[in-house]
């Protein structure tokens, strides 16, 4: 007889269903998360900076170093953001060159600068010591302004808001040699006027300058004009802070003395020279008040634009034993007490 086989019911516990709601919340929340984050870090990182970064991509620079350099400089939120949205996008190119580029623009905004291969704006440097027939080349140059455009406007456009301007100066100099500051200046080249753009210059001069230095000038009891000559001479003569308050202190001395100063610099202005050569004997022969061998005083206008150091050193000279000085070929500074030192420097250095 068969024998029968029985299930009991119940002699293993029934396995209870696995709770999986907990795990997928949290995958949601992670995707959730995720998104929000690549959103965000496709968005300006300061929408209200005005700070304009310079950026150059060299030659054959691939497009995650440029990435990973724009988070580094802090003109993007994300490397990796930025690189995840190229890709979705079917890749990005890019261009070679300078850029001006803003922390206020989208990843996208950014992007699309350095694929134009032209930023919309011009960055232009004006060097310490230019002047006006410098700057005037330089916008040349870049294409901004067709040659002499500057120049003119200096003799022609309206500056009479600009009450620290003199009213003249004799040539070849004119009214705002030494007023333009040297800085870095971003024009848009597509509106590019040459009125605004030096009063954009004389504006920082104003503010830097006239304004910032209000004190410092009144507390040197010279005027603005003697300052800024002095400092245009200094500009041209010295080199480094340091070496600038000890020639002013030098110069100041011999202004006060009633001593003709002797700078090369002002004569080399008034024949139109370069200062990488020295005067020839026709050039200190030349009649202009430009001549410090020849006149006393200060120039009567300045000879070139100064930047904050040397006109601090022009407010701000240091006392020293000297009255003359003379730079060696190799840069060396030489001072002497007496003539006789002088020449004895000259016949040593020079």
């Amino acid at each position: 007889m068969p024998i029968e086989r029985r299930a009991f019911a119940g002699t293993r516990p029934r396995r209870a269903p696995r709770r999986r709601w907990p795990l997928l919340a949290a995958l949601a929340l992670i995707l959730v998360g995720a998104w929000w984050w690549y959103g965000l870090a496709l968005q300006p990182l300061d929408p209200a900076s005005d700070r304009r970064e310079l950026f150059a991509v060299e030659q054959g620079e691939s497009v995650s170093a440029v990435l990973w350099r724009l988070e580094e400089r802090e003109v993007i939120r994300s490397a990796l953001a930025a690189r995840i949205h190229v890709t979705l996008s079917g890749g990005a190119t890019i261009q070679a060159g300078d850029f001006v580029l803003r922390p206020s623009e989208s990843v996208d905004q950014v992007l699309a600068t350095l694929a134009a291969g032209r930023a919309e704006e011009v960055v232009l440097t004006i060097p310490e010591g230019s002047t006006v027939a410098d700057i005037d080349a330089q916008l040349a140059r870049e294409g901004l302004a067709a040659t002499g455009a500057l120049l003119a406007c200096a003799r022609e456009c309206d500056f009479s808001a600009y009450d620290f301007l003199p009213d003249s100066a004799p040539a070849p100099g004119n009214r705002l040699e030494g007023y333009l500051f040297p800085d870095t200046y971003y024009v848009a080249a597509s509106s590019f006027e040459v009125r605004a753009f030096a009063g954009r210059l004389l504006d920082t001069f104003q503010s830097k300058v006239v304004v910032g230095r209000a004190a410092e000038i009144a507390a040197s009891g010279r005027s603005l004009k003697q300052i800024v000559a002095m400092a245009s001479l200094l500009e041209r003569e010295s080199r480094g802070n340091d070496e600038r308050k000890v020639v002013s202190g030098v110069l100041w001395k011999r202004f006060d003395e009633g001593m003709q100063l002797g700078v090369d610099a002002a004569v080399l202005y008034a024949v139109g020279k370069s200062q990488s050569g020295g005067p020839t004997g026709v050039d200190l022969a030349v009649d202009s008040p430009y001549n410090l061998r020849r006149v006393q005083g200060l120039p009567p206008g300045a000879i070139s634009n100064p930047g904050l150091s040397a006109i601090g050193a022009a407010m701000s000279p240091e006392a020293s034993p000297y009255y003359y000085y003379l730079h060696a070929p190799d840069g060396q500074i030489y001072y002497g007490r007496t003539l006789d030192e002088h020449n004895a420097n000259k016949a040593a250095h020079l």
